[in-house]
């Protein structure tokens, strides 16, 4: 009896140890060093048309030229304000109802949910992202997972979903992570084919890149005046030593030379390069903005109220696309994984928090009008600005600054 009970207690146990601990990609993977080497539009265009062949789609030189321009400060921060707008707003798991699930909701306000967010995001930009999950835990929320990481994407093919072990493996020999083992804690985020909008933006960013190299090139050659030295000796030692004095001088007023030595400091006629070299820079900004946000203004400098407002209605919109973008994803992919992992999260649904937001002048008002006329429970204001709220005063203020006794008189 004990062994039959025993035999039919083990496999359970064996199958919910298995659903629990992840199957780690990156561990089957044969890593390599990144190249750092100089990326010019040629090499953009090869790159383009080796990640489009149907034959054998491959992706690692143009990855290679986006983390080049992943160093751009302006990219930087356009895709961080960006994403940074996304979560401006609250999120929450909620009812058929529309009622919260504040249990449920408590699990995703997480530092992994919030990973797996910003994976979700980067496909906006890199195409396509393969997140793997870690082991389920039991934490103070209820279930989480150890950790939630990107497979790196010289190891992907989406267009056939493979895990290449080893850069440049055949596709047709990979292992597939859309079946089997694999797929059991990988969710992918963007379409198969989708290059992203670093495609549009790298020519832009090798641009600007080569045009700052030009202008410190500029820079070196001719924006300090040119010493010149007419010394009568045919002596090499004593040339030597007026060559040595030279390169000594640098930002000094003074140099050691000698005798018979004529020292001439030639300044550059060359025009203003900041017509040419800067308002390139400035233009590939400009560029890069309009890739990423849609518009320059909300991180550009702006002149025109009028203009600015235009262009924060254009960008607020393209913030609502990214935010319905990952609303459909943990609703059609994240939700159902988390569901089979055991996670109390059946019938419920990712939800953005839509309720209006008011400014701290308006909140005042309304919460003064609250007050005016009804019973309020002292918690919401323990909760929302943690004051030790003991109970309601005796004496209510008058309009007059006066205290009265009587509530009533308060209202009259």
């Amino acid at each position: 009896m004990f062994e039959r009970l025993l035999n039919s207690i083990l496999p359970q146990r064996a199958e919910l140890a298995r659903q629990r601990e992840a199957r780690r990609i990156v561990a089957d993977l044969m890593l390599q060093t990144d190249s750092l080497t100089k990326k010019d539009v040629a090499t953009w265009r090869r790159a383009w048309q080796s990640a489009i062949s149907v034959e054998n789609p491959n992706r690692q030189m143009l990855y290679d030229i986006y983390s080049d321009c992943m160093v751009d400060l302006h990219l930087l921060g356009a895709i961080g304000q960006r994403k940074g707008m996304v979560f401006k707003t609250a999120y929450r798991l909620v009812k058929a109802d529309g009622s919260e699930d504040e249990r449920a909701s408590a699990i995703i306000q997480s530092e992994w949910f919030q990973t797996y967010c910003d994976l979700v995001l980067d496909a906006r930009y890199w195409g396509h992202s393969l997140i793997q999950f870690g082991d389920v835990v039991k934490t103070a929320d209820g279930f989480g997972f150890t950790d939630v990481e990107l497979v790196p994407r010289k190891h992907v093919c989406p267009e056939h979903g493979v895990i290449l072990r080893s850069q440049g493996d055949d596709w047709h020999s990979s292992p597939s992570y859309r079946e089997g083992e694999y797929a059991e804690w990988c969710i992918e985020a963007g379409r198969p084919h989708d290059l992203g909008l670093l495609l549009g933006i790298a020519p832009q960013c090798i641009s600007k890149k080569n045009m700052l190299a030009f202008w410190d090139m500029f820079g070196e050659i001719f924006g300090a005046p040119m010493r010149i030295a007419k010394a009568t000796t045919t002596d090499d030692a004593e040339r030597k030593k007026i060559a040595s004095a030279l390169e000594r001088m640098g930002a000094a007023f003074w140099g050691l030379f000698p005798e018979g030595t004529e020292i001439e400091i030639k300044e550059s006629s060359r025009g203003d390069a900041f017509q040419v070299y800067d308002k390139r820079v400035e233009r590939c900004n400009s560029e890069i903005s309009k890739g990423i946000l849609n518009q320059t203004m909300t991180i550009d400098n702006g002149s025109s109220l009028s203009q600015s407002a235009t262009h924060l209605e254009v960008f607020e919109n393209v913030v609502k696309g990214d935010q319905r973008m990952l609303a459909f994803h943990v609703n059609g992919r994240l939700l159902p994984f988390l569901q089979r992992r055991g996670f109390p999260v059946g019938g419920l649904h990712f939800a953005w928090d839509d309720a209006e937001t008011y400014t701290p002048e308006q909140q005042n008002a309304i919460e003064r009008t609250v007050l005016e006329r009804y019973e309020v429970d002292p918690k919401y204001f323990v909760e929302k600005y943690g004051l030790p709220v003991t109970g309601p005063r005796q004496f209510q203020p008058m309009e007059d600054g006066t205290l009265a006794k009587d509530p009533d008189s308060f209202f009259a």
